[in-house]
């Protein structure tokens, strides 16, 4: 548990920064956002909850809020702060949602699976997008070297991105041989079971079906692969007692299972959807519209976060790694840590390759939540059964819309820039009315998605729910 250390300090500093703040709110630019429901920059002011207590689960992606807290960025905004490790992406959920913390490090899927009613239901908001990237897919010794037959090689190295055809005619090789095969993913929702169901899709490998209208929610209907939650950092013991084959998980879980010796990462998310949405920060509704103001400055905080993370092509990577090393953050090995953090990722045993994007915390407008981002996930939903019915093209945008909050964002951002601490070019200019991306083609599979058009972009999948489709 980490908690806020500098009281005095900031009782001290509160009369400065209270007499300056509606200066610092005054000024607006543009930014991609609907404001038309966003508070008025007047009423932007002190918090109106000052002590806070915020979830994470053991992963660098957690980064945002260890930096915001020891760089000083919730002090600067008034807030005491603690951060608690949480024991998994449900009780985080829960605890969230219930009001025992104020808000977390939650997987993407986690606000929109509750709103719509997946598995547990309830409001839940999100105003910041914490990274991108930062998964993998790593596959045991044995499996390893099944694939490492069917995959091209140059120089004597396996050439990447390594696709699931390679997997193929082992996943086949097993079910002839009548033995299941079993993979990990974090949670029913999460980036990773969304990541590692594209990544099988796209070489053949059927993933399943959910059929939650039916009471079935093991998502292994028509399965080839068998896909189980396992909490990530169980990830390598549960590979290497052979309860699964292979998992996609966060870092450090992937450079875990090389440092040792048990499995080799096969591919990054970052090469199945480049620059993919990864973790929001979350919090109920019913908080968002108790706390306004304290919503703002958590994000102002976050923003300036990862900001630091970034700056200088990732110049403080080294300091952020000893900190993450901490027990109270990740808690795993600094070397283990900074294998992905500092740019590089590391293969096979000894395969180090250069991936500068492989975390990445504010470049390329990563922490703006964009509803094209959330309609993604919700086609993933719909792919996959965890949405029985169609849906209409405007339910996707309205559902969008109603969980993801780039007026909250906008709002930080313009005080960040009031106040010096951000520029306006730090942020999204583009689209200034839809909130939404630019069709997007750098997927595995080299299908193109429009956010605009998800009922258009799941037609075009030959493995998945679509159209009215019904299981």
């Amino acid at each position: 548990m980490t908690k806020f250390k500098n009281v005095s300090m900031l009782k001290q500093i509160k009369k400065k920064m209270t007499a300056g703040l509606t200066a610092a709110i005054a000024l607006s630019f543009t930014l991609v956002a609907p404001l038309a429901s966003a508070q008025s920059d007047e009423k932007v002011g002190w918090p109106e909850k000052e002590e806070l207590k915020f979830g994470f689960i053991k992963l660098t992606d957690m980064a945002p809020l260890a930096i915001a807290y020891e760089k000083g960025f919730f002090e600067d905004e008034g807030l005491y702060v603690t951060l608690e490790a949480q024991a998994n992406w449900k009780v985080l959920l829960d605890r969230t949602i219930d009001g025992q913390l104020d808000g977390a490090h939650m997987l993407a899927g986690q606000p929109l699976g509750a709103t719509i009613g997946f598995g547990t239901e309830a409001h839940v908001v999100t105003a910041f997008s914490m990274d991108l990237n930062g998964n993998g897919i790593t596959v045991s010794n044995e499996i390893w070297e099944k694939m490492k037959a069917h995959i091209p090689v140059e120089d004597g190295k396996p050439v990447h991105p390594i696709k699931a055809d390679y997997l193929k005619p082992v996943v086949e090789e097993y079910r002839d041989a009548g033995k299941p095969f079993n993979m990990g993913m974090v949670f029913p929702v999460s980036t990773h079971n969304y990541e590692l169901r594209y990544w099988l899709a796209a070489g053949g490998i059927h993933p399943g079906y959910y059929a939650p209208h039916k009471g079935d929610n093991a998502g292994q209907i028509d399965a080839e692969a068998l896909l189980s939650v396992t909490p990530p950092p169980q990830m390598p013991a549960t590979m290497e007692a052979g309860t699964i084959y292979g998992y996609c998980v966060g870092e450090p879980w992937n450079q875990q299972a090389v440092f040792k010796g048990i499995g080799v990462p096969v591919i990054t998310d970052y090469e199945i959807w480049k620059n993919n949405p990864e973790k929001v920060f979350g919090v109920s509704q019913a908080w968002a519209d108790k706390y306004p103001n304290t919503h703002i400055r958590v994000v102002k905080a976050l923003i300036r976060a990862a900001m630091w993370l970034d700056e200088n092509d990732n110049a403080n990577r080294p300091e952020a790694v000893k900190i993450l090393a901490k027990s109270n953050y990740v808690g795993a090995d600094e070397d283990v840590l900074a294998n992905s953090m500092t740019g590089t990722f590391e293969y096979e045993k000894g395969d180090k390759r250069e991936v500068p994007d492989f975390n990445v915390f504010f470049r390329y407008n990563a922490t703006y939540p964009f509803y094209s981002d959330a309609i993604w996930y919700l086609t993933q939903m719909r792919r996959w059964g965890q949405i029985s019915e169609p849906k209409s093209d405007d339910w996707y945008k309205e559902t969008a819309r109603k969980v993801y909050k780039p007026e909250v964002y906008a709002m930080a951002a313009k005080a960040l820039i009031a106040e010096g601490k951000a520029k306006a070019t730090d942020f999204p200019t583009f689209a200034t009315e839809t909130g939404f991306k630019p069709p997007q083609s750098e997927f595995i599979d080299g299908v193109t998605y429009d956010g605009s058009k998800p009922n258009a972009y799941l037609e075009q999948f030959g493995i998945g729910l679509k159209g009215e489709t019904v299981l």
